[in-house]
């Protein structure tokens, strides 16, 4: 008996049960959830990283004033005196009077990580135990909060959500969305609810006072990535990072091939350099290991060509259904875009390897490096 096409038909059959399981995990997740109680209404502070005039970046801004709870604080964190997005954060806080609601300017130099070194200052000023780190491209809603607050228990570390890309403009855009959605945000949706779940930094809800007495927000800058550090700190505490029920939206709007390339490569980098075993196993999660695979048994006659076709057919369609459940966006134009998806993974993987440095907000960064805190610099607050 030859054992080469058992081997290779083993290896296929289990990269296909690990698309349909992991999408029938994050289905299940969605259908089994249970609301939990409301906290009570405890104060919380939502620091907001603004760098450049992003896409959206009126309406998603301006959706941090909406939301729904008794006592929240503002607080936008600019680097620079000469960000173009600082005229537009004073127009909205100056819309909202009865908002509490302030703009800190400065830059504080204690990691390599740009966003760490914007929000310390807002950190140190906020007046709330509760503290959520909230991108500044996330579009909140009126239950912001209380979705967080939903997931709070004393096992926890840390809340986050993934983002789900919307309003994406042109199938560069589509192509990010077909990356957060299907992709990235099916993964972590499914490491919850298996009860190994890890931090995402667009939203992350931490306690003030439990991250002290693991060494304060300075211990975010021991991973280049505040939410690798994040999650780390939570397994070594024996505590979890639990995921929202529903991811929040980032609007994608327009945008171009580099910057897509970019953003998706700078990530890849930084899951590797963080978690190199788990970054290992990604090339085995698209459609294209598996055709291949396919391909090579429908050449020794094990396999008819024909079931291929229907292959990937199923192989989307499992998609499909889970943006379907959870209400995400779907047209052709994602469709097409998670193929493209597939067939450049393996390329953005094998270059997420490759590359020993990327740039980030103007900051020449390197993935494999751990921040160094350097202490008793302090940025201008206005």
């Amino acid at each position: 008996m030859n054992i080469v096409p058992v081997i290779i038909s083993a290896g296929m059959i289990l990269l296909v049960a690990t698309q349909f399981v992991s999408v029938a995990l994050a289905v299940l997740r969605k259908l089994l959830w249970r609301t939990s109680a409301k906290c009570g209404p405890d104060g919380v502070t939502i620091i907001k990283p603004v760098c450049g005039l992003e896409n959206n970046l009126r309406r998603t801004l301006r959706s941090s004033f909406a939301i729904d709870y008794p006592q929240y604080e503002l607080i936008f964190c600019v680097a620079s005196p000469d960000d173009p997005a600082i005229p537009l954060v004073r127009e909205l806080i100056a819309s909202h009077p009865a908002a509490d609601a302030h703009l800190l300017i400065g830059d504080d130099k204690i990691s390599q990580n740009p966003k760490l070194n914007n929000i310390w200052k807002g950190w140190r000023a906020a007046k709330y135990d509760w503290v959520v780190i909230s991108d500044s491209n996330v579009l909140v809603p009126p239950a912001y909060i209380d979705d967080l607050r939903e997931r709070w228990s004393s096992a926890t570390s840390v809340i986050c959500s993934p983002p789900v890309g919307s309003d994406a403009e042109g199938l560069a855009a589509a192509l990010e969305a077909a990356f957060l959605n299907t992709y990235q945000a099916r993964w972590q949706l499914v490491a919850d609810f298996l009860r190994y779940g890890y931090a995402q930094g667009k939203t992350m809800m931490l306690s003030r006072r439990e991250l002290e007495h693991s060494g304060g927000l300075s211990i975010l800058a021991s991973e280049v990535a505040e939410d690798a550090a994040a999650t780390k700190i939570a397994r070594r505490t024996g505590k979890k990072v639990a995921v929202v029920r529903e991811p929040f939206q980032q609007p994608l709007g327009r945008r171009t091939w580099s910057q897509v390339w970019s953003r998706q490569l700078r990530w890849a980098q930084l899951r590797r350099s963080s978690f190199p075993l788990a970054y290992s196993a990604e090339i085995l999660t698209g459609i294209l290991p598996v055709a291949i695979l396919y391909c090579i048994l429908a050449t020794m006659d094990v396999l008819a060509w024909i079931g291929l076709p229907l292959l990937i057919v199923c192989w989307y369609s499992a998609e499909v259904a889970l943006a379907v459940v959870y209400r995400w966006p779907l047209g052709l134009t994602l469709i097409l875009a998670w193929i493209l998806r597939d067939i450049l993974s393996p390329l953005l993987w094998l270059q997420g390897w490759l590359q020993r440095g990327f740039t980030w907000h103007g900051n020449n960064m390197t993935s494999l490096k751990r921040s160094k805190l350097k202490r008793g610099v302090v940025g201008s607050q206005t």
